[in-house]
């Protein structure tokens, strides 16, 4: 087998995550959400550690459990911008993208930092607007008590602090394909991804 390295970025509730999962399938490549790295270790603060002490230690089986809450994610996007513990992390993600028989990672600096090399870069992108009554809709289908107004302000704030941070902000890769998912559906935006990746192989 042959290493073959997918990156997709993008901000929150753009698509990228299930986007991501398809495309692994469709190829047979293995995934990782980067993202649950950050909201592991944002989980890990919530109950008192330290970030970097934790990022130092993580374990697949951090991964695991309910990291989707509102509370971790906003955990997850402070603990982010500290430089030590992106440091800490990057050798989990970089180890991942160079296994054997290919690999997709999602987040929000794979294509720019963590894999550069990337033998395809996706940047999947939505309005805020459009992604925070995904979010919305996700999340009251879970049993939360949010509003809309609520869920796009905190989109809105995530935005922010992902793209304006000082390490690896949240950008597209100069080479990355940017993939609007704003008026596509899913399927739609899993054909465009696939036969990106296609064109490539």
């Amino acid at each position: 087998m042959t290493r073959f390295t997918v990156a997709i970025d993008g901000p929150a509730a753009a698509g990228k995550g299930t986007i991501s999962k398809a495309v692994a399938a469709h190829f047979g490549f293995a995934h990782l959400d980067t993202g649950l790295l950050y909201r592991a270790v944002g989980a890990r603060v919530l109950a008192g550690g330290d970030p970097v002490v934790a990022a130092k230690a993580l374990t697949p089986d951090d991964l695991k459990g309910d990291l989707r809450r509102p509370e971790v994610a906003q955990a997850a996007s402070r603990v982010a911008v500290l430089p030590d513990v992106r440091a800490a992390l990057v050798a989990f993600q970089r180890d991942f993208a160079g296994r054997e028989g290919g690999a997709v990672l999602d987040g929000r600096d794979i294509g720019t930092v963590i894999c550069p090399d990337a033998q395809v870069k996706l940047f999947v992108t939505a309005s805020a607007e459009v992604r925070a009554e995904r979010r919305y809709l996700e999340l009251v289908g879970k049993g939360l008590d949010v509003t809309r107004d609520d869920v796009l302000a905190d989109v809105v704030a995530r935005d922010t602090r992902d793209s304006e941070r000082a390490e690896a902000p949240l950008k597209p890769a100069a080479d990355a394909v940017v993939i609007d998912t704003s008026k596509m559906s899913i399927d739609q935006a899993v054909a465009r991804a696939v036969s990106e990746v296609d064109a490539r192989r």
